[in-house]
């Protein structure tokens, strides 16, 4: 599966609990990364300052789901299962 444009589900569901450039306490489950940009890319794609988990993130249809509203329902519920 490709990324959905303008999806950023990815970057909005899942906590981080490592620090990242502007966000030095990590990121909430929910809240969107500091650098989500306006076009649901991210900014530190392929840079070496991208968190691990973000570079390991790889879609999925059990993850994604058939939209972005799907994929946020779904990347919600796995981070409240496994917190």
């Amino acid at each position: 599966m490709e990324c959905r444009p303008g999806c950023g589900a990815c970057c909005i569901a899942p906590s981080i609990n490592t620090p990242l450039p502007g966000m030095p306490n990590g990121k909430p489950a929910g809240v969107p990364c500091a650098h989500l940009l306006d076009d649901m890319r991210c900014e530190l794609f392929g840079r070496p300052e991208r968190p691990a988990l973000c570079a390991r993130f790889q879609p999925d249809m059990e993850v994604c789901g058939s939209s972005r509203e799907n994929a946020i329902w779904l990347i919600s519920e796995l981070e409240a299962a496994t917190s």
